[in-house]
């Protein structure tokens, strides 16, 4: 079974201040990146589909259920 750090990670866009690439109220999936997180920092996968580290008070956490990360998770 798997662990919780295995399981897909999103967060909401509630910021987009000259990031181009970041849709407000968008749900974008975080890739686990401590040392980001540990400067204030999320790794995000954007708009381009690449991953990119944005100022983590641009979005809000997001609590989903399992049925939910799976969907959101396919279609990235």
């Amino acid at each position: 079974m798997g662990h919780e750090a295995d399981e897909p990670k999103f967060a909401l866009c509630i910021r987009n201040d000259d990031c181009e690439d970041l849709e407000l109220r968008k749900v974008y999936r975080i890739l686990r990146d401590a040392g980001a997180t540990e400067e204030g920092y999320l790794r995000v996968v954007d708009e381009s589909g690449e991953d990119y580290l944005y100022p983590a008070s641009y979005f809000v956490r997001l609590a989903l259920p399992q049925e939910a990360q799976a969907a959101l998770a396919a279609t990235r």
